[in-house]
């Protein structure tokens, strides 16, 4: 295990009260997933649970965690054809999502299908197998496109446009949330939904075609990092480890039928601003940041409209979470990995 990893782990162990997951028996969906991959390791390592792990590809996920023997077991399936088999599991963690932002433009119906059939499917499961807490990793994008920089609470709507085919990510993310709902009422399963800003961190594959992967990139290549737009998104941030402690906090502390905002709120700047940081504080020195706008740049790339996401977290704060690592360390953590 990658020595940031293990040093992550136990960043973990010492924030989250997980004695009562001590003995359970765990499915993660979306487990080779960035998030899924660590909470797979901390719950089998650190928790002492029997982990589940939903996969495709039977010969990476026995890479990721060979070494931790039969504390992990193999369900080998697409999530859009998952049968409730006859395994009691005690906790259900639903991560499984197209995570591409390009795929979001080419190939919506795919995002769409996956999404919510998954969703569905992974519903189903719980409601045959009673279990004691599911958790929906949801997205910030339901919140659609704000343009202010007031604070975003769990209770607000959206502005998205069902009739721009990139909306295919988001709208799926909030069918699934409405999901959640109608299977907790309808059906009493304990269902809770975290809504993650942009997440990153150790795992992160050299060649992720994101716009933080990419600054990273050329923060190792000593590039020159180079903006398609003007840069004035502006968002939060969040820590793979502090978005796993994120997720465990609701998964054992939350409350059934309702959401949570995931994210460092010490983080929120521009994309620009990010950039300026990644050049000056993460890579090697004479790194700049150059504009260079493209026509037709949002379809090409898959980006999300200009923005302002100002996640409030203080609901999720008020069961005892809070983030710990800032930008910077999120990059050089990172870094230190992709290479």
């Amino acid at each position: 295990m990658d020595k940031t990893v293990a040093e992550d782990m136990e960043y973990i162990s010492k924030r989250v009260e997980h004695g009562s997951l001590d003995g359970s028996r765990v499915l993660v969906s979306g487990a080779t997933g960035l998030i899924g991959k660590y909470l797979v390791r901390f719950l089998a390592q650190y928790c002492n649970c029997t982990v589940f792990a939903l996969v495709r590809q039977l010969d990476q996920a026995y890479g990721l965690w060979g070494d931790l023997g039969d504390k992990v077991r193999y369900i080998c399936s697409d999530i859009t054809k998952l049968e409730p088999a006859d395994c009691s599991v005690d906790y259900m963690i639903h991560g499984a999502s197209v995570t591409s932002s390009k795929a979001f433009s080419s190939s919506p119906v795919e995002t769409i299908y996956t999404s919510v059939e998954g969703t569905r499917r992974m519903l189903e499961f719980a409601r045959k197998n009673p279990v004691k807490g599911f958790l929906f990793l949801s997205s910030m994008e339901v919140y659609g496109t704000p343009l202010t920089d007031d604070k975003i609470y769990e209770f607000q709507g959206t502005d998205l446009d069902t009739m721009s085919v990139r909306t295919s990510y988001p709208e799926s993310k909030r069918l699934c949330e409405s999901l959640c709902t109608a299977y907790f009422s309808e059906y009493h399963v304990p269902a809770r939904v975290l809504r993650l800003t942009q997440t990153f961190g150790p795992g992160v594959a050299y060649g992720d075609t994101r716009v933080f992967a990419e600054f990273a990139r050329c923060a190792m290549e000593g590039k020159d990092i180079v903006l398609h737009t003007k840069g004035e998104t502006k968002r939060n941030y969040l820590y793979l480890a502090d978005a796993c402690t994120a997720a465990l906090a609701v998964l054992i502390k939350g409350a059934d039928g309702e959401a949570y905002n995931g994210a460092n709120e010490d983080t929120y700047c521009t994309i620009k601003d990010m950039a300026q940081l990644v050049a000056s504080q993460c890579g090697k020195s004479g790194i700049r940041v150059r504009v260079e706008l493209e026509d037709e740049v949002q379809e090409k790339f898959g980006y999300a409209p200009v923005l302002r996401m100002n996640l409030d977290t203080s609901k999720l704060q008020g069961l005892g979470w809070k983030p710990e690592i800032g930008l910077a360390d999120m990059y050089r953590r990172m870094i230190r990995c992709m290479g």
